[in-house]
């Protein structure tokens, strides 16, 4: 899996690209962007949102359990010295799940690659090259 960022003017723009897809990414003005697409950090919170969402169907699928339309509300609050990023995860759901079934569906939710990736540890390996 790759995805690629290249930068597009002289602000914070940048064009990232994944496998076919292409989206823009920048930073409010406030921070010296355009506002012209989400922050990186947005990004990651709609990883979440929308990896927890999709694993939720697709098990939901399998058991047969209708669950209408799901919606997922991650909101994050970024690391701060000493302090972890933080994120908080809200799933909404239709009332007549029973409460067995609310209960697996958020262990679910847990479960999505998204999620474990963030809390599980990371390697990083960085390389130069130069143009």
């Amino acid at each position: 899996m790759k995805a690629v960022a290249r930068r597009l003017d002289d602000g914070y723009q940048h064009e990232v690209s994944i496998r076919h897809h292409r989206f823009l990414t920048d930073e409010p003005p406030s921070n010296g962007g355009r506002d012209s697409g989400p922050t990186p950090l947005e990004l990651l919170a709609a990883a979440l949102a929308s990896c927890s969402a999709i694993t939720l169907e697709m098990y939901a699928k399998r058991k047969g359990w209708d669950v209408g339309r799901v919606e997922v509300e991650v909101d994050y609050e970024p690391a701060q010295r000493g302090a972890p990023t933080r994120f908080d995860i809200t799933v909404k759901l239709p009332r007549h799940l029973s409460e067995e079934q609310q209960e697996r569906l958020m262990q679910i939710v847990a479960k999505c690659p998204v999620h474990r990736t963030l809390e599980g540890e990371a390697m990083f390996r960085e390389e130069l090259k130069l143009v």
